[in-house]
C-alpha cells in the first residue's frame, strides 16, 4: 500500500490514513456504494455538513443544532433508510437539549415544551410553532424583532 509506505510504527498511523489506504484497495463502484450508504456525513437543510459519528453506543449519531432541521419532516437515514440516524437536537449554543430517532414524532411532541424552555433563553432565534413547515436556518433575528 503506497500510502503507508513511509510509515514505520503503528503509532505513526492516523485513523485517516489506514483509512485512506484501505479505500484504495476497494473498485470505484463498491467506494461509492460505501459513501453512498455509510457517508461519513450529512448534510443538514441549511448545507451544513455534520460527521456522522459511528462509533457513538446508541448507534450512527450526528449533533445539530435544532433549528438547522426545521423543514425536514422525514428522520435521516443511511444504509438506504434501513438505519435511522441518532439525532442529538442542539440548543443555539450547542448543548443538547433532546435526543431522538423520530424527528417526525419530536416535531409533533415534544418539540413545543423544548421550543417553550429555549425560546426564553435565546430570544433572539426563530422557534416556529410548526417547525416542519418552516424554513431551516443557522441565523439569529435582527435586534428588535
Amino acid at each position: 500500500m503506497p500510502l503507508l509506505y513511509d510509515k514505520t510504527s503503528l503509532k505513526e498511523l492516523s485513523a485517516g490514513d489506514l483509512s485512506d489506504a484501505l479505500m484504495t484497495l476497494l473498485p470505484w463502484e463498491l467506494r461509492e456504494r460505501l459513501e453512498r450508504e455509510a457517508p461519513t456525513h450529512f448534510e443538514a437543510p441549511t448545507g451544513t455538513q455534520l460527521a456522522i459519528d459511528y462509533e457513538a453506543e446508541q448507534g450512527p449519531t450526528i449533533a445539530v443544532r435544532l433549528q438547522e432541521l426545521f423543514g425536514l419532516n422525514t428522520h435521516p437515514s443511511i444504509a438506504r433508510g434501513a438505519i435511522p440516524l441518532v439525532l442529538e437536537l442542539l440548543s443555539p449554543a450547542h448543548r443538547p437539549v433532546q435526543v431522538t430517532r423520530d424527528l417526525p414524532g419530536f416535531w409533533r411532541g415534544s418539540y413545543a415544551a423544548v421550543r417553550s424552555d429555549l425560546r426564553g433563553r435565546y430570544p433572539r432565534h426563530p422557534w416556529p410553532e410548526d417547525p416542519a413547515t418552516a424554513a431551516p436556518t443557522r441565523r439569529v433575528k435582527p435586534r428588535g424583532t
